[in-house]
């Protein structure tokens, strides 16, 4: 443990991370307390203060409507944490459990279980959720299950190929002598040794899922307005550039702030992870 925290507290990029995420997850969970005007999250209209450039007390400026830009962040934070939550919780259980069967178990199930992995893992990810999107209604709900329907099988992958390496080890060999049943084995012996793969990849991953959610709100198949996500909020501004940059732009930067803070922490746990 102390090594861990010796190699967190020691690289300036993981401390960086560390913050960025802290940061995005304290503005979401208080985003009630914290916006300066959490009315401006729904359909409110301010036609006296519409389309003002960053001055107190709107920091980031208001947009076409006279909503807070950063009220609006904050509430979309909230949004993209949750998508987040949904799309891996759906999405790791079904990956890892597919990938450790097809990866100790071989043979047919090997074969059928890695070829509809192969199907799917041949579609561009956004091609695949923006096909899915296309036929339902562009609703978060809609939005979160696209996405998820399209993140399992890297989970698959990458646990296939670590549980194949993993079950011709010696514990897995010495627990099929005495008769550990298949089930023991696979989630009680060799799923322990994938978890910090798994940890690592769910950190990266989370910013890339709300990197698409926000790809596919900017293209009008995501969540829809007037609730606020980041995606739409660059969208709805681009028209409008480069007259009114605050639209576009601190939306822009909220997106990165999150992928960026994510990926660092990833990093980190990577680092972390294979040198203790």
């Amino acid at each position: 443990m102390k090594r861990i925290i010796f190699i967190l507290l020691s690289n300036p990029l993981s401390l960086l991370g560390l913050f960025l995420v802290t940061l995005v997850i304290i503005l979401a969970i208080f985003a009630d307390f914290i916006a300066p005007f959490p009315e401006h999250r729904g359909a409110v209209v301010d036609f006296v203060n519409f389309n003002k450039a960053p001055e107190w007390p709107y920091i980031m400026g208001t947009d076409l409507v006279g909503r807070d830009i950063f009220s609006r962040i904050i509430y979309a934070y909230r949004i993209s944490l949750l998508l987040g939550v949904f799309v891996l919780s759906i999405a790791v259980p079904i990956g890892v459990t597919m990938g450790l069967i097809a990866g100790y178990m071989g043979g047919k199930t090997e074969y059928i279980l890695m070829r509809i992995t192969d199907v799917f893992l041949s579609i561009p990810p956004l091609v695949l959720a923006m096909s899915i999107m296309g036929l339902l209604e562009p609703t978060l709900i809609n939005g979160m299950l696209a996405v998820t329907v399209m993140w399992w099988p890297w989970y698959t992958r990458l646990v296939y190929n670590i549980a194949r390496s993993e079950k011709e080890e010696g514990y897995v060999l010495a627990a099929e002598i005495i008769g550990a049943s298949k089930t023991h084995i696979i989630f009680r012996e060799i799923l322990p040794n994938c978890l910090p793969a798994i940890v690592t990849k769910m950190t990266l991953d989370f910013g890339f899922v709300i990197l698409i959610a926000s790809s596919l709100s900017f293209l009008g198949l995501g969540v829809q307005p007037p609730t606020p996500d980041l995606g739409s909020m660059v969208a709805g501004g681009a028209t409008y550039l480069p007259d009114s940059w605050w639209l576009t732009v601190f939306p822009g930067l909220a997106i990165l702030v999150a992928v960026f803070g994510f990926n660092l922490v990833g990093d980190a746990l990577r680092d972390v992870l294979g040198a203790d």
